[in-house]
């Protein structure tokens, strides 16, 4: 547990540190984060870049979750689901959501 715990804080600092540097909003990827359907996320989204906020920053935390301090930084904390994904898996679960959201925000036709 030890390991676990100190493994997940090195992981907050490196990603803390680079969050410096960003001024957009941060969405956290957490099981226990909000659940939405592919339209609401397109929403969200729109409303963004129509707010201007054009770099988004995606945080998908490790195997153990993502450290608190991480989701206190972010904007929104968002579920994809209750089960645990392999962190390459999310990455292309989440690139594909984002490609949804585009299509529906540009009026083009999604597989449902």
């Amino acid at each position: 547990m030890a390991e676990e715990k100190k493994a997940m804080q090195e992981e907050a600092q490196a990603i803390l540190d680079k969050l410096k540097r960003h001024s957009g909003p941060v969405i956290a990827l957490d099981r226990k984060g909000k659940a939405l359907d592919s339209p609401e996320l397109a929403a969200g989204l729109h409303k963004m870049i129509l707010e201007g906020k054009t770099e988004v920053a995606y945080v998908i935390g490790g195997p153990q979750g993502i450290a608190p301090e991480i989701l206190q930084r972010a904007d929104i904390i968002l579920s994809f689901s209750k089960m645990t994904f392999p962190h390459q898996m999310m990455r292309v679960i989440l690139l594909e959501q984002i490609y949804r959201s585009f299509r529906i925000i540009h009026g083009e036709p999604y597989h449902k």
